[in-house]
């Protein structure tokens, strides 16, 4: 008996010692999987639940674990019926709540492909059609809210629109998401702080609602964060030569000024009241401080803040960490100070005064607070490598590789090997690898010469078309051979992902390549029948200069390669050269017969975990950032 309890002291070490080795995000992820193993809280369709989703879809996206898209899966899949049907949703309540965990539903139905998510999403999106307005046109928070806007229903509605208007084309939303913006700031933006109160009544005849302005009493830090975030995520999604998304920018930074300016000097975080920091009762707040590291952390990566906001982030993430996370006897981390529902109005009734907010008790684990730290964390943990490839360009060919296929909408719609794809084809992960060091990840639609590779600092070609893939498939000829060539002389890197015999162009391909002395063999190796991954294994040694941490690889049908001066194999697998580089003038080429590093391979959900092929992405971008060549200052 003595040595089964030592074993099990044992095991239990190792496991929280491993446990405190893994991001914050990946740490508070495993917590949420944990305390709400069967289901998340609640009986009914909820924002609750979609904010813990949202954070637990931030996670899997940066660490290509697969039980994180699986808990998502599985959640939604409790409510979500085969045709498409959502259950305990009351359309007809109106309410912008609803809307938010749709959001997850358009992330299933982009990486699984499964209809049933993009008809439940369909049924959301009929709402907002249909969602009552102010005379301007404002979403009513709830229908029993009558004439009633709420900061946190920006954030419940608008990122669904957006992504939802993108990605099934109806770009004309776009200026109603706008509008839900730049009215709620016109309407409920205090002038002295730059701080925006919790709701507006339109018809100023609320209890709660100032009879002049018909805003209510206090600026709530929460409401102000799911503002904060709403903004953050719907611009990714906006079309960059929108008229109105300058006003949207311009709003995130006053936006972001009030926040930096009601700070809390000492400890770095945001009090449940924002302008009363120092007033007795109030209390600083777990789910407001993680929002707002969000927005800011966020805003600077994707270029919509300066780079001062940085030290605000930082500073308030260090803040987060120290009062509100704590780590239990079992190694499993807890987040405090999370403030319970709050609303304005209702049964019983809620004022909005000071001692309304600040007798809000806080909760442990809050939903809200769980789900709003894994997104902080994310951002935060994205900025580690930020400076090394900062504002640098990676161009993604979609002119030799231009595959069509109708999309859901019936629309045709670039596919295979794209970043913005989600699914098993795509480069969604990669992308996000090139991103989180920096990189902007663009597309070249066109043919490559000197004018459009000039701004990229590297350039991927990935299985150049064949006839049977597209009848209308473009070669690589002689003057984009001159253009490339010239280009990687003068400091490019080049990134070849071809494919084996039979899906890929071998004839042109190999006339750019022999100017780096790399040519592919017109043959498929590592062939794999069924699931028997083991046929497809290939192993690097710790020495490898590229592969740092992948040791256990994953690569099938792919085409091997002959080198000549100046290409040298990088790894080699028995006889046969599977990845070589090239240095040509300043420039860098590296190559491999396949294209490796998409989603299928790299995301977690289809190998089993031993294999490295996500760890082999993060390698490979590691070790291209730095053979960009340094510009001189």
């Amino acid at each position: 008996m003595k040595k089964i309890l030592l074993l099990s002291v044992f095991l239990f070490a190792g496991w929280g010692l491993k446990a405190q080795t893994l991001p914050w995000s990946q740490r508070m992820a495993n917590t949420a999987i944990h305390i709400w193993k069967d289901s998340l809280p609640g009986t009914n369709w909820s924002y609750d639940q979609g904010i813990v989703l949202q954070g637990l879809q931030s996670v899997w996206q940066q660490s290509a674990k697969s039980e994180y898209f699986s808990y998502i899966q599985k959640s939604m899949d409790r409510y979500v019926g085969a045709d498409g049907s959502i259950r305990t949703y009351k359309a007809k309540d109106y309410t912008l709540d609803n809307i938010l965990s749709g959001r997850s539903l358009l992330f299933l139905n982009q990486v699984s492909g499964t209809g049933k998510y993009y008809k439940a999403a369909s049924l959301l999106r009929k709402q907002l059609d249909e969602q009552p307005k102010t005379p301007e046109g404002g979403f009513w928070h709830k229908k029993r809210y009558a004439n009633q806007m709420w900061l946190d229903g920006l954030y419940m509605a608008e990122p669904f629109y957006a992504e939802y208007a993108s990605v099934y084309h109806e770009d004309a939303d776009f200026d109603q998401i706008a509008d839900q913006f730049i009215r709620m700031e016109q309407h409920a933006r205090d002038s002295k702080t730059g701080l925006l109160y919790h709701a507006w009544d339109q018809s100023k005849k609320e209890r709660w609602a100032n009879p002049q302005t018909g805003l209510s009493a206090s600026l709530w830090a929460r409401a102000d964060g799911w503002y904060a975030m709403a903004l953050i995520d719907v611009l990714p999604y906006f079309p960059a030569n929108h008229p109105k998304r300058a006003a949207l920018l311009a709003i995130l930074n006053r936006l972001a000024e009030a926040i930096q300016g009601s700070q809390d000097s000492g400890s770095g975080l945001w009090y449940q009241v924002l302008d009363r920091g120092g007033k007795k009762g109030n209390y600083l707040e777990a789910s407001a401080s993680c929002m707002f590291v969000y927005t800011l952390a966020k805003g600077v990566r994707e270029g919509y803040l300066p780079q001062k906001y940085l030290p605000v982030a930082q500073k308030a993430y260090d803040g987060i960490i120290k009062n509100f996370i704590e780590t239990d006897a079992d190694g499993q981390v807890n987040i405090k100070g999370t403030a319970g529902a709050v609303g304005v109005g209702g049964e019983p009734y809620r004022d909005g005064s000071y001692e309304y907010y600040t007798g809000v008790k806080t909760v442990v684990n809050e939903t809200k607070g769980v789900g709003s730290f894994m997104l902080a964390s994310v951002e935060m943990e994205r900025l580690a490598n930020q400076n090394l490839g900062k504002g640098k360009i990676v161009l993604l060919d979609s002119y030799f590789n231009n595959e069509h296929h109708y999309d859901v909408t019936g629309k045709s719609i670039p596919f295979h090997y794209k970043w913005e794809e989600q699914d098993n084809n795509g480069f969604s992960f990669l992308g996000q690898i090139f991103n989180n060091y920096g990189l902007h990840t663009k597309t070249l639609n066109e043919a490559p010469d000197a004018e459009n590779l000039k701004k990229a600092a590297a350039y991927v070609i990935v299985d150049p078309d064949i006839p049977k893939e597209n009848p209308d498939a473009k070669y690589i000829e002689e003057p984009h051979i001159t253009a490339i060539s010239n280009w990687v002389k003068n400091g490019g890197v080049l990134v070849v992902l071809n494919n084996d015999t039979g899906n890929a162009e071998f004839v042109h391909l190999n006339k750019l390549m022999a100017k780096f002395g790399i040519s592919f063999n017109l043959n498929s190796v590592n062939r794999v029948v069924g699931r028997n991954f083991e046929q497809g294994t290939i192993n690097i040694p710790q020495d490898n200069a590229i592969f740092k941490t992948a040791r256990k690889v994953y690569i099938k049908e792919l085409s091997t390669l002959q080198l000549t001066n100046p290409a040298v194999a990088q790894l080699v697998n028995g006889k046969d050269v599977i990845v070589a580089t090239a240095k040509y003038g300043k420039g860098t080429v590296f190559a491999v017969g396949d294209p490796w590093f998409y989603n299928e391979y790299t995301d977690g959900r289809k190998l089993p975990p031993d294999y490295d092929n996500f760890k082999a992405a993060n390698d490979l971008v590691s070790w291209l950032v730095k053979q960009i060549p340094q510009t001189k200052k």
